[in-house]
C-alpha cells in the first residue's frame, strides 16, 4: 500500500515509485527518496503517494493504475532514483496548463535508464524502452511523467494493458525500473499528446549505485538554477530580430518587474498603449513625427516580448492572458496600418493600407485553421477511440518526415538555413522591425509595398507547409 503525505494548495499529486532499489541510496543527511520529497515539498503538489511495497513491473503499474483512477486532478509519476534539479521537476509540476508531459534532454545520447525519444514540435511522438525500439531518435526520457486529468484515464488503461502484458511476459525482461519509460511509450502510442519539457542545461539523471548517486548530486552543484530559470524565460525558437534585437536587453528588466510586483497583463496594456502612441505620432505625416512613430513602435514590440517573458517566469500563464495578447498584437499591427495611411499625402494609399491588412488576415487564417483543424481531428479521434499502436510491436512504426517535411527538418540543423527559416515567414518582430525602418527612412507606400512583397512570399511559404504536413 502507497503512504500518503497531503498538502494544500493545488489539485497535483506524484506517485513516488520507492520500488527501485537505487532509492534508498544515502545523499545528504538521508536517501534519494529523502531528497526528492523534500524538492516536492518546494513545489505545488497538493499530495505524494510512496509507492513502497514493490512486487515486481505487474504489481507496481496496477498500482499506479489504482492511484489514478482514484484522483481527481493531474497526476505525475517519478522513480526515487531519480537525481535531478528542483527546477527540472518544476518544468512540469509548475506548469498552470497542468497538462500531460514528459521530462527530456535534447542530448540524443541513449541509455539504460535514458530511453530514446523522438521530439517533433515540442511533443513527444516516440518513446522507447529496453523492449521498444526508436528509430531516429533526437532526445532522451529523464524519468518524469505527468498526466493532465482530461489523460488519467487513458494512462491508467496503458498501465493495467502493461501490467497484463508484463505477466504473460509477452514484454521480454522488462523489470520494475522501466515501469515509468513503459507508461510514457503507452501514452504516445495510444494518440496522447505529451509535452517534451527540455531540461536544457539542468540536471535529470537516475541511478543505480552511490557512486553515480554522488556524481549526479555534485552536478547539480555545478549549475546555477535561476540563471536557467531566467535563460528559459526567453524563447529559444523565437524570431531573428526579436532574439538579437530585443531580447538581449528585455531579459535585465525581468526579476526587476518581479519585485516591483507588475503581471504579465500589465505590461500588455502598457505595450498596446505605446503601439496607439506610435499610430497617432505615424499619422503626423513628417518626417520627425515617422521616426518618433517608429521608436514608440519598437519599445512595444520590446514590451511585447517581455510579457511573455515575464509569464514564463513567474509561470503566471492565463487563458485570459493569452487571449489579451493575441488581440492586442492584432489591434497595434492594424491601428498602425490607420495611422500611416492617415498621415500619407498619397491618395492611392489606403488601397496598399486595406491590401497589407486583408493580407496578414489570411495568414492569420491559415494558422488559424489549421491549428483548428488539428484540435478537431484529436476531439473526432477522443469520440471514436484514439488510434492506436499496439505495445507488442517493438519498433515504433510512426512514419518519419518525408519530401518537403523531410527537407524542412534537415535545414532545422543548419543555423544559418535555421534563421532563413524563421525569417521568411515574416513573424510579428520581423513585421514591426520592417514597418518601423521603413517608416522612419521613407514613407508608407514604401512600408505597405514591402510588407505585401514579403507577405505575399511568407503566406505562399506558410501554406506549402500546411498542405505538406495534412498531406502527411
Amino acid at each position: 500500500m502507497p503512504d500518503s503525505l497531503t498538502r494544500d494548495g493545488t489539485t497535483t499529486s506524484v506517485v513516488l515509485l520507492a520500488t527501485t532499489p537505487a532509492g534508498r541510496l544515502h545523499s545528504g543527511d538521508g536517501t534519494l527518496l529523502d531528497r526528492l520529497n523534500d524538492q516536492l515539498s518546494r513545489l505545488p503538489v497538493r499530495e505524494v503517494q510512496v509507492m513502497s511495497a514493490g512486487g515486481g513491473l505487474a504489481a507496481d503499474l496496477r498500482g499506479i493504475a489504482k492511484i489514478i483512477r482514484t484522483s481527481t486532478g493531474a497526476v505525475a509519476v517519478l522513480p526515487a532514483d531519480l537525481v535531478a534539479h528542483t527546477e527540472a521537476l518544476a518544468l512540469l509540476l509548475e506548469h498552470p496548463a497542468r497538462c500531460t508531459g514528459a521530462l527530456i534532454s535534447r542530448d540524443p545520447t541513449a541509455g539504460p535508464l535514458r530511453p530514446p525519444v523522438r521530439v517533433e514540435n515540442g511533443k513527444v511522438v516516440a518513446a522507447g524502452s529496453s523492449f521498444h525500439l526508436v528509430p531516429e531518435s533526437n532526445a532522451t526520457f529523464r524519468g518524469m511523467l505527468m498526466a493532465g486529468e482530461s489523460d488519467l484515464g487513458t494512462l491508467a488503461e496503458v498501465a493495467e494493458e502493461l501490467a497484463e502484458l508484463a505477466e504473460e511476459g509477452r514484454l521480454g525482461p522488462v523489470t520494475p525500473v522501466e515501469a515509468v519509460d513503459l507508461l510514457l511509450v503507452g501514452l504516445v502510442r495510444s494518440g496522447v499528446s505529451v509535452r517534451a519539457a527540455a531540461i536544457g542545461s539542468l540536471h535529470a539523471d537516475r541511478v543505480t549505485g552511490q557512486n553515480a548517486a554522488d556524481a549526479a548530486v555534485r552536478r547539480l552543484a555545478e549549475v546555477d538554477e535561476a540563471k536557467v530559470r531566467l535563460d528559459s524565460s526567453v524563447k529559444a525558437d523565437d524570431g531573428f530580430f526579436a532574439t538579437f534585437f530585443v531580447s538581449t536587453w528585455t531579459r535585465h528588466l525581468i526579476r526587476p518587474a518581479v519585485r516591483l510586483k507588475v503581471t504579465p497583463n500589465t505590461v500588455t496594456g502598457v505595450s498596446a498603449g505605446l503601439a496607439l502612441l506610435a499610430a497617432v505620432w505615424f499619422s503626423g505625416g513628417t518626417r520627425g513625427a515617422l521616426v518618433l512613430g517608429a521608436v514608440l513602435l519598437y519599445l512595444s514590440f520590446a514590451l511585447d516580448c517581455l510579457d511573455g517573458q515575464l509569464a514564463r517566469y513567474t509561470r503566471a500563464f492565463t487563458p485570459l492572458g493569452a487571449w489579451a495578447d493575441g488581440m492586442s498584437d492584432r489591434l497595434k499591427e492594424y491601428a498602425v496600418y490607420v495611422g500611416l495611411a492617415a498621415g500619407s499625402a498619397d491618395p492611392g494609399i489606403w488601397y496598399l493600407a486595406v491590401a497589407a491588412m486583408v493580407l496578414q488576415v489570411v495568414r492569420h487564417a491559415i494558422d488559424a485553421t489549421y491549428a483548428g483543424a488539428i484540435e478537431d481531428g484529436a476531439r473526432v479521434g477522443a469520440m471514436w477511440g484514439r488510434p492506436t499502436r499496439s505495445l507488442l510491436e517493438s519498433r515504433d512504426l510512426r512514419r518519419a518526415p518525408g519530401g518537403v517535411l523531410k527537407l524542412a527538418h534537415r535545414l532545422e540543423r543548419d543555423t544559418i538555413a535555421r534563421w532563413l527559416k524563421k525569417i521568411i515567414v515574416l513573424p510579428i518582430g520581423e513585421r514591426m522591425a520592417l514597418i518601423a525602418v521603413t517608416a522612419a527612412l521613407w514613407d508608407a507606400r514604401v512600408t505597405f509595398l514591402s510588407l505585401l512583397c514579403w507577405g505575399g512570399v511568407a503566406a505562399l511559404y506558410q501554406l506549402a507547409g500546411r498542405i505538406a504536413r495534412s498531406a502527411r
